[in-house]
């Protein structure tokens, strides 16, 4: 059994200082809130610091992919195995992984944005997954914070007062989208239940997996807000979590319920600045059964 870490904010390492993003590569065509680019630095040490390479890894609350589509793209395991529920989300990865991506990145390219074109586009039935998925990226790209939920706002000022332009970079998003589409052998995609991917490869060893539900244990708010699935029992997780034969590590809001999960299964819990999308430094909670990797370079 690891020793435990479970240390308050104020008792944070100053020596992990809060990742730049703009140093780490942008591999994914979502603006994705509570997206874990700033945890890609860490991301890559874990996955360093296995004496076997693990050949696989599991990411069961998909959303953006930015952690399996580093993992593809810097090939830090065999295969990725994305899981989303969400079939919007669902639609784009279907769309990109499954050779289509060459026909959604010329889309996003010939869209003439604008506020009429994008009300009457997203106004619009789709007729295919291909469909689904451009309009997906379109609401992605323009909705005030990217969010995919109801109820969520247009853009309205954005950067430097471009407006619903602000996130819509077409040349960018395509070419990240047929990146993706060049290593598609790498990644599997899975549109169902992250429980259910969790139970599928709870027994394989060379499997790990990277946990990143939506943020709603201890009453918080921002996961049912952002997420159009966000009804996770985190409990139940954390009961699955100990039934892994391969390594994880969950991500979470600070919180004490979310604290008291850890201790009572016996996992190792650290708390790790970062900076939210208003540039804000906050911490979140990183846990796995033995955190003490995060040392093993001497810092």
């Amino acid at each position: 059994m690891p020793q435990m870490s479970f240390l308050t904010d104020v008792e944070i390492d100053e020596r992990e200082k809060p990742v730049n993003v703009a140093s780490v590569p942008q591999r994914s065509p979502f603006r994705y809130p509570g997206g874990k680019t700033w945890f890609v630095p860490l991301f890559r040490r874990w996955m360093q610091s296995f004496e076997i390479p693990p050949r696989t890894l599991v990411e069961p609350f998909a959303g953006g992919g930015i952690i399996s589509l580093t993992a593809a793209f810097e090939k830090l395991t065999d295969r990725v195995v994305l899981v989303e529920l969400d079939d919007q989300i669902a639609a784009v990865w279907e769309t990109i992984l499954g050779g289509e991506s060459e026909w959604l990145a010329k889309r996003i390219i010939m869209f003439d944005l604008s506020l009429e074109s994008a009300k009457k586009e997203l106004a619009r039935k789709p007729s295919s997954r291909r469909e689904v998925a451009f309009q997906t990226i379109l609401k992605n790209r323009t909705a005030h914070g990217g969010i995919l939920a109801e109820g969520a706002g247009v853009i309205k000022h954005g950067e430097n007062g471009k407006g619903i332009h602000s996130r819509w970079y077409p040349q960018t998003i395509a070419k990240r989208i047929t990146n993706i589409g060049l290593i598609a052998e790498r990644i599997r995609f899975d549109h169902g239940d992250a429980f259910a991917a969790l139970s599928k490869f709870k027994n394989t060893e060379s499997a790990v997996f990277f946990i990143d539900p939506p943020y709603t244990a201890g009453g918080k708010r921002a996961g049912s807000r952002l997420y159009t699935h966000n009804a996770v029992d985190h409990a139940h997780l954390f009961s699955v979590c100990e039934e892994l034969r391969g390594d994880f590590l969950l991500t979470y809001d600070n919180a004490d319920e979310v604290r008291a999960l850890a201790r009572r299964h016996g996992f190792d819990a650290k708390p790790i600045a970062m900076k939210n999308t208003h540039h804000a430094e906050m911490t979140e909670l990183l846990i796995g059964r033995d955190l003490r990797w995060m040392e093993a370079d001497g810092k």
